[in-house]
């Protein structure tokens, strides 16, 4: 594909992509902002379908785990300003953690190579002080990985990073975050899931369920707990996500956080290797691999919404997508085009091999489990593998050769890459299963 001239959209081009992918999704809102030396912004649609009530530039939606390079930014300020060290035991901050075989570093927790398995479903820990969750959450059994050896997406390690904000603040996370990064930025955010805590008083979009089969878009509510705030609560616009990311281009903003300390969270971590995520990990941002430059930013899924933040430090680029739907994924893939076709350098997808090689693969079978999600691995038709998450239908899986796999989408017949298995460096046994940045570790041989 041919890329224009790098420079900036104008309004009209960015309102009529934003729009008209947002339809061809069902998207009922959205936001769309780029930013490089200026910023051009659009809007579409409704905070909750069927209202009238529209989407405006100051419109919050939930972020989800954007929040989460949120909590990184201000664990990178304390450790800018000496208050905290990013290669001592968490232990040290946070009680209770004696159950687990080995302490994780704060390092360790930004970078997703803590070990810690990914975490409870909001149901189980509805009610939970953030001290009870992670007396709750980390035993002796919350560990699927030994620390620093592997990469393993963890909201687990997320609370426990609020809880070292808080120990070494002296404040809650909320407070922290709003007095270390979101107020020195100018933003006012929204709490999802937290009990009593202040309202911005500007409008927040409500998340959706859209079944493009049945042609259903129905309102969703948020499920995310109060202690899982460090991990997930905020609700910001797109145009304060553009604000979040200037901490990373032309210079930076030294008053926030020293740019030394704001690359820190970029820095590719050796061993984070989010396979299926992104291209690499640092201390909060995931890394894109791209063409001039490497781009940096972190996705954030809330119930119903999806929301994207990137950044192109090289290029001082900056772009920015809130959506209040499920399907906000497929319109952020279609944005993506429509923003390299007008000349914004995003790094492009990979291209799905024209022919998949078909791997008997028996050894894969098996029963995987990070905590209590299960991932289970069965054989069919002599040599068919199908893959069910947490006993969801079976997906039909082509393994290849070096052990990534592909799933077969139903709806649409095509295959997609859904992950890969790892094995175990010394027996050479299949020991693992990689699927959606969380790692599972066997439990059991599947019957064949």
């Amino acid at each position: 594909m041919t890329i224009k001239m790098c420079r900036l959209p104008d309004v009209r081009q960015l309102t009529g992509t934003l729009a008209a992918c947002a339809r061809r999704h069902g998207v009922p809102g959205a936001q769309l902002v780029v930013h490089r030396g200026g910023t051009v912004a659009a809007e579409f649609g409704e905070l909750e379908h069927g209202t009238g009530r529209r989407v405006s530039a100051d419109t919050a939606f939930p972020v989800g785990s954007v929040t989460k390079a949120v909590t990184a930014t201000a664990v990178l300020a304390l450790v800018a300003d000496g208050d905290l060290e990013l290669d001592e035991p968490v232990g040290l901050h946070v009680p209770g953690l004696r159950g687990l075989d080995a302490d994780p570093t704060v390092r360790q927790l930004l970078s997703h190579t803590s070990g810690l398995w990914c975490g409870p479903g909001p149901e189980q820990v509805a009610g939970m002080t953030p001290q009870r969750y992670i007396a709750e959450t980390c035993g002796s059994d919350a560990l699927v990985l030994p620390p620093g050896t592997g990469f393993s997406y963890s909201n687990v390690g997320y609370v426990l990073a609020g809880q070292v904000i808080a120990s070494v603040t002296g404040m809650s996370w909320a407070d922290a975050v709003a007095a270390i990064v979101l107020g020195p930025l100018g933003i006012t955010a929204d709490l999802i899931g937290v009990p009593g805590a202040p309202a911005s008083g500007r409008p927040v979009a409500t998340g959706h369920s859209v079944h493009a089969v049945a042609g259903r878009t129905r309102p969703v509510h948020q499920s995310l707990t109060a202690a899982e705030a460090a991990a997930g609560a905020l609700a910001l616009s797109a145009r304060d996500l553009v604000a979040l990311g200037r901490l990373h281009i032309d210079g930076g903003l030294p008053g926030v956080l020293p740019p030394d300390h704001a690359a820190l969270l970029r820095a590719v971590e050796p061993a984070a290797v989010p396979f299926g995520l992104a291209d690499g990990w640092g201390l909060g941002l995931a890394m894109f691999r791209g063409a001039p430059d490497d781009w940096f930013g972190h996705d954030g899924n809330a119930d119903g919404t999806a929301c994207y933040l990137r950044i192109d430090p090289a290029g001082g680029w900056v772009v920015a997508l809130t959506t209040n739907a499920n399907t906000g994924q497929g319109l952020w893939q279609d944005v993506q085009d429509c923003l390299r076709r007008l000349g914004v350098p995003l790094p492009g997808r990979p291209e799905p091999p024209a022919a998949l090689p078909v791997r008997p693969a028996p050894e894969c079978a098996g029963s995987f489990a990070n905590g209590d999600v299960e991932y289970l691995v069965t054989v069919a038709d002599g040599d068919q593998l199908r893959l069910s998450v947490d006993g969801d239908a079976p997906d039909e899986m082509i393994v290849c050769g070096d052990l990534t796999f592909y799933l077969l989408d139903q709806l649409t017949g095509k295959w997609s890459l859904g992950g890969r298995f790892v094995r175990d460096l010394r027996s050479g046994v299949v020991d693992r299963i990689q699927i959606g940045g969380r790692v599972g570790g066997r439990r059991i041989t599947a019957r064949i």
